[in-house]
């Protein structure tokens, strides 16, 4: 069985467009078989991006495990003068990215990645809709990892639901950074900030 975490570009596309409008943009997302959320943006990207908006998120920042890009492609057309770089472990999730960023009119930079295997930069957020499919042990490397590609003053933004162990996501962070904020609840949804104070 394929996965939106795979290499899974022998499966037939089936494209889909998916128009979205958010703070007074009109955004449009090219969507294929094969990655999460193909047929509507889902909400818990939804209710990440609301709050996400409304955060410093200072210079550079990543958006880790991208899907097709929208995230990053709506940060980067908010704050514009943000460097966004934006990875997925799945190549057919980067391809769709970089064609939304086309169709969006951004300028983000967009590559493959298992995790941080290919990054190579630092930054002063990260952001992240963890894939829970792929197991707690996995979602919590990429938690632990983060923390040496934040500068200082740096941030991690999570987006869990509740029932999928967002209050054991918000322990396991406070044992890594030093400042670990609830910034939102929206349906069911944790949006979770854990903030970097200085290098251990």
């Amino acid at each position: 069985m394929s996965h939106y975490f795979t290499d899974n570009r022998e499966l037939e596309k089936k494209e889909k467009q998916l128009p979205f409008k958010f703070n007074g943009d009109d955004y449009t997302f090219t969507t294929y078989a094969g990655v999460f959320s193909k047929d509507a943006i889902d909400y818990g990207s939804f209710a990440f991006v609301k709050v996400l908006v409304n955060q410093d998120l200072g210079r550079r920042m990543l958006d880790l495990g991208c899907g097709y890009g929208t995230l990053g492609i709506i940060i980067k057309k908010t704050f514009v003068d943000l460097k966004v770089d934006m990875v997925d472990i799945n190549p057919r999730a980067v391809e769709l990215t970089m064609i939304n960023k086309d169709n969006n009119k951004v300028d983000v930079n967009c590559f493959v990645s298992d995790k941080f295997e290919n990054v190579k930069s630092s930054y002063t957020s990260i952001i992240c809709n963890p894939p829970i499919r792929t197991g707690k042990d996995n979602i919590y490397s990429i938690f632990k990892e983060a923390y040496d590609y934040l500068e200082v003053n740096g941030s991690l933004y999570l987006v869990i639901r509740k029932q999928q162990g967002a209050k054991s996501a918000f322990k396991y962070l406070e044992g890594i950074y030093q400042e670990v904020d609830l910034l939102a609840k929206d349906k069911g949804y944790h949006i979770i900030r854990a903030k970097k104070l200085n290098i251990k």
